[in-house]
């Protein structure tokens, strides 16, 4: 039992699927005649959440490296969503 706790604490599986989820809406916003700035502002916080989720069940530094990759790119994506607002 205590091994499929620890299995299951390092599954990052769920946060994977939520993160393509909220790229996929992030997308469909920014292409839609009617896009809102600070909607696209709150589906960049979740990506935040599900991209810190990611790094911090991960033991795997090749992982860490990418999440700190997503991270930068989120940074800009938020850098250039403030010149929308």
């Amino acid at each position: 039992q205590e091994l499929i706790y620890y299995i299951e604490k390092l599954d990052i599986t769920e946060e994977k699927v939520r993160l393509k989820n909220h790229l996929s809406y992030f997308e469909k916003e920014l292409h839609s005649n009617h896009s809102n700035g600070k909607k696209l502002g709150f589906i960049t916080q979740e990506l935040g959440r599900e991209i810190n989720t990611i790094g911090s069940k991960s033991n795997y530094a090749p992982m860490q490296k990418l999440v700190v990759q997503m991270k930068d790119e989120l940074e800009k994506i938020k850098e250039q969503n403030l010149n929308v607002l």
